[in-house]
């Protein structure tokens, strides 16, 4: 029997992953009434409501038990959950814990058998699972010391998973907005479209004007690119200045008089766009005037974009410049030095990577076809995003020379490692199996 090893403060998810992976002495077990205790099958992981391990089967003495598993830190636990209120719990035939103090007993007031783990984990074990979550000296991740030595196929297939869990996340808004549009995709792909034009800074403006907007009426207007500017204008509150007497921005007042009037208008629940802390060339004006003519000159969206097989194909659709007003303005009534507003190829990225990829993956769903490998094909050949997290992944040692990589760390360090989720990534339960 191995020595008990202390923690500062264990977790419930080292006994899952114990329990789930027999991590254990398994010929020493016994019960806490010394009954000999032997692990037939462990059970289904339960990670809802429930007990922690459904359909078990242990053989405690000479009886075999079949039923549920339940987990605690502490025996008391039980109690302080109030599982002996809850039919849920009636089937648990084996109380698991790491300090087994106080004897637990069903509603029926029979006794629940207890088997406490300290007294079974092989200290290897309990070591680098202490080594991986009392690094004190980590500043960015748990395992930013060990990550880079993880790398090779097994890695891989893990950032490929993160990215098509990144993409399963994403969806969930995609299915809200659908619902919304009543399956309309070409109406979704606007919506989804104009939030990502407004980046981090005007995204939920823009949302809020593509909710206001219904889209047969975008539809009747993206045939002039007048009509269509002068309603994103007006709706977001961008042709409120008197003071400004351009040709242009006069007609865009005008026109959008017309049209509010025409079709009902109203700016009822628009955010009016921000401009403070943006790059002139992401103002909510040039960026408005972008997606406007998009609209103008691809009429059905959607059906051309779920048939670009490659990522060329995209760019040649997003290669557009704003209208020529926008050559020597970034905003309304103040010229500017020139230059084309054209939208770049890391801006087409972005909207690449947020809005069309996990749209075409939605309707691949929804059809039931799979599309992994095209979509695997255009992420592969976008560069690698930059930003603070991708950064320090790349000085803890970890190689990313694609979206689909900076993608997949992202999805590790929001969902894994900033929750502590280390023995749900394969990087964790590698380390913790001592396999680096």
């Amino acid at each position: 029997m191995c020595r008990i090893f202390y923690f500062s403060k264990m977790r419930e998810d080292l006994l899952h992953f114990i329990w789930k992976y027999k991590k254990l002495l398994l010929n020493e077990m016994v019960t806490s009434n010394n009954k000999k205790l032997i692990i037939v099958d462990v059970g289904i992981h339960n990670r809802e409501a429930g007990p922690d391990f459904f359909n078990a089967k242990i053989k405690i003495g000479r009886q075999l038990w079949a039923g549920n598993v339940e987990i605690h830190i502490n025996s008391s636990d039980w109690y302080v959950h109030h599982h002996e209120q809850d039919n849920n719990y009636d089937n648990v035939i084996l109380h698991v814990v790491w300090k087994d103090d106080m004897v637990i007993h069903r509603k029926d007031k029979t006794t629940i058998p207890t088997l406490e783990l300290k007294k079974y984990i092989p200290r290897k074990t309990l070591s680098n699972y202490q080594k991986l979550f009392e690094n004190r000296s980590a500043k960015f991740i748990n395992c930013e010391k060990e990550i880079a030595g993880t790398s090779g196929l097994r890695f891989n297939s893990w950032l490929e998973r993160l990215y098509v869990e990144r993409l399963e996340q994403k969806t969930v808004l995609i299915d809200e907005l659908l619902v919304s549009s009543k399956n309309n995709w070409e109406k979704l792909l606007f919506t989804m479209l104009l939030k990502n034009f407004g980046l981090k800074i005007n995204g939920d403006s823009f949302l809020s004007l593509a909710n206001a907007l219904d889209f047969s009426i975008v539809r009747k207007l993206q045939k002039h690119s007048l009509q269509l500017e002068s309603v994103l204008f007006g709706l977001t509150g961008l042709l409120e200045d008197d003071s400004i007497f351009d040709t242009y921005y006069l007609a865009l007042g005008k026109e959008y008089k017309h049209q509010k009037n025409k079709f009902s208008l109203t700016d009822e629940g628009v955010l009016k766009p921000d401009f403070f802390k943006l790059r002139p060339s992401n103002f909510p004006t040039i960026r408005l005037a972008q997606f406007a003519k998009v609209y103008t000159l691809h009429h059905n969206l959607f059906s051309v974009l779920i048939d670009a097989p490659n990522l060329t194909e995209i760019y040649n659709l997003f290669g557009i410049t704003a209208n020529n007003y926008w050559d020597n303005h970034f905003t309304f009534g103040k010229q500017s030095r020139k230059s084309i507003k054209r939208l770049t190829k890391p801006f087409i990225d972005l909207l690449v990577i947020n809005t069309i990829l996990p749209i075409k993956f939605s309707y691949a769903k929804h059809l039931g076809k799979a599309v992994d490998s095209e979509i695997f094909h255009i992420i592969n050949h976008i560069k690698k995003e930059e930003n603070g997290i991708v950064k320090n992944f790349s000085l803890a040692g970890v190689d990313i020379t694609s979206a689909k990589e900076s993608q997949a760390v992202l999805q590790l360090y929001r969902e894994y490692c900033a929750k502590n989720k280390c023995l749900q990534c394969s990087v964790g339960s590698s380390l913790l199996n001592g396999n680096n």
